[in-house]
């Protein structure tokens, strides 16, 4: 009773761009933590005395507990009040921060990625429901503007800060700068952020069952979904056992955590929101957002690194451009959403991304650094005209009550894209490779006339240089295979960019079928 009176009285009249920039901060800075450390796995494995295959459990130990949270955030902002949870999460991730920098050995840093993930995956909802309830309808495509800086462009950033801070600096240092940043988040969000009406009533007046069982199964399945999306390529697919047993483990458990929460009196993912259409197809979209942002920010850093002899500090500067176009156009596409349908500007981002994808898809092995940063930049630029968009047609008709339980799953959806959208590249890099290798090795006979005058000029380069001619010969086919593979390798990035370019082709027909909203 005494909690209710507490916000009996007005609450205070704060301007929403100051809480805009605080809940920016804090979820950029988790975004970060995404991808920042994927370049610095080499030096963590090294400085640890750890395999690299050991080391990439520092990325997804943290996207399992990240993954667990995000649906659970409704809950857990109605069990403890959204301000209290926010804060609860980033002081949580702030200290696990300093822990992972501090980590002796790969086990306690592992461990404490866990605990950051769990602190992270709340940040990001929280802050999207606190935008959405602090900006009215008119000025929402700005508020999501300024969430989509945080969400979109720091995956971008990440690889570029990685490599420097860990060239310059020390892996450790990776972590150890979350800390002023989450100091500073939590006493401007002690400050500024307020709970509205709706989640104080909530919170206090009424009693919360747990759904213990689907809580497990919600652990359970997501746990080893992202567990075998990061170690499918790696252990074969469904050529190991504890693939398959995983698969199997997840695939029971979300089947029946869908049953449950469905005929449930107080379920613990309101599955329910998926009735509303304009939700359920924003979900999907961002699902497909996820899958095409992260994978394609995967491919073009390797290509540069492995094929074209880029260093990781290089392949993170050229994509730099990308972002920062991404940046500054975000705040452009909250002022078209005060003019225009949601639906349009979703469709001439998805034109736009699948224009710059198919020019990536002609790059060669001999591509200069200015077409591939253009062609970069042209698919960032869609991405900035669909993320806004979208979130802001998915909270069209969604109620001020479930705001945080729709944040948390349409934010689950797009970690799961990102977890499949690299899964799918780094598998289909693979096999594509060794198609276009056979295909091209068929051509490599000894009745092909012009394979054998390449064989032939290249023999007698190598016998110039004082090698004798059985040397030259051998080491001029060694020479052929050697770029048959760079070239077969290249034709995988090449599909990959092609294939990526048709889903955002593919996904266009839905926005036909989305509500308006006047």
């Amino acid at each position: 009773m005494a909690a209710t009176a507490e916000y009996a009285h007005p609450l205070p009249q704060i301007n929403p761009w100051l809480i805009a920039v605080t809940v920016m901060m804090a979820t950029f800075m988790e975004v970060l933590d995404t991808s920042v450390a994927n370049v610095s796995l080499p030096h963590i494995a090294g400085n640890l005395s750890a395999s690299v295959d050991e080391s990439t459990w520092v990325l997804t130990s943290y996207l399992v507990s990240n993954a667990i949270v995000l649906p659970l955030t409704g809950w857990f902002s109605t069990m403890f009040g959204r301000k209290r949870f926010f804060i609860g999460c980033v002081v949580i991730f702030t200290l696990s921060s300093l822990l992972c920098g501090l980590a002796p050995s790969l086990p306690m840093l592992v461990l404490f990625r866990v605990i950051q993930g769990a602190g992270g995956g709340g940040m990001q909802p929280v802050s999207q429901a606190i935008l959405v309830d602090s900006f009215p309808r008119a000025k929402q495509g700005m508020a999501m503007a300024v969430y989509g800086m945080g969400v979109v462009v720091a995956p971008t950033l990440g690889p570029t800060l990685g490599g420097w801070i860990t060239d310059n600096y020390s892996w450790r240092w990776i972590f150890l700068l979350n800390v002023p940043v989450g100091i500073i988040s939590v006493l401007m969000i002690s400050v500024l952020i307020v709970d509205p009406r709706h989640a104080i009533r909530k919170t206090f007046t009424q009693g919360l069952k747990i759904d213990f069982i689907g809580l497990g199964l919600l652990s359970v399945g997501l746990g080893f979904l992202q567990i075998v999306l990061d170690k499918g390529q790696r252990d074969d697919w469904f050529g190991s056992p504890f693939i398959v047993w995983g698969t199997v483990i997840s695939v029971t458990s979300l089947i029946v955590l869908v049953i449950r929460e469905l005929s449930t009196e107080n379920p613990i993912v309101d599955l329910h929101l998926f009735k509303d259409r304009n939700f359920a197809i924003s979900t999907f979209m961002m699902y497909t957002l996820g899958f095409v942002l992260y994978g394609t920010t995967l491919l073009l850093p390797l290509l540069m690194q492995t094929l074209m002899g880029y260093t990781a500090m290089e392949s993170g500067l050229v994509l730099l451009p990308g972002g920062l176009v991404l940046l500054g156009i975000l705040p452009f596409v909250g002022i078209l959403l005060g003019r225009f349908q949601p639906r349009w500007i979703v469709i001439t981002g998805l034109v736009v991304m699948a224009t710059g994808l198919f020019q990536l898809s002609h790059l060669s092995l001999y591509a200069g650094a200015r077409s591939t940063i253009v062609a970069w930049i042209i698919s960032r630029m869609g991405t900035a005209f669909l993320f806004v968009p979208i979130n802001v047609m998915a909270f069209y008709f969604v109620p001020k009550g479930k705001m945080n339980n729709a944040s948390g799953l349409i934010n689950l959806a797009r970690n799961i894209g990102a977890s499949t959208g690299i899964s799918f590249v780094t598998t289909m890099l693979d096999r594509r490779a060794q198609f276009h290798q056979d295909v091209l090795s068929g051509n490599l006979q000894g009745t092909n006339p012009h394979f054998q005058g390449a064989l032939h000029r290249i023999t007698h380069a190598l016998m110039l240089h004082e090698a004798d001619s059985v040397h030259a010969a051998i080491q001029a086919h060694g020479l052929v295979y050697q770029e048959l593979q760079r070239q077969a390798m290249m034709l995988s990035f090449v599909d990959n960019f092609r294939t990526m370019a048709i889903i955002c082709v593919f996904v266009i027909p839905l926005m036909l079928v989305m509500k308006g909203r006047k």
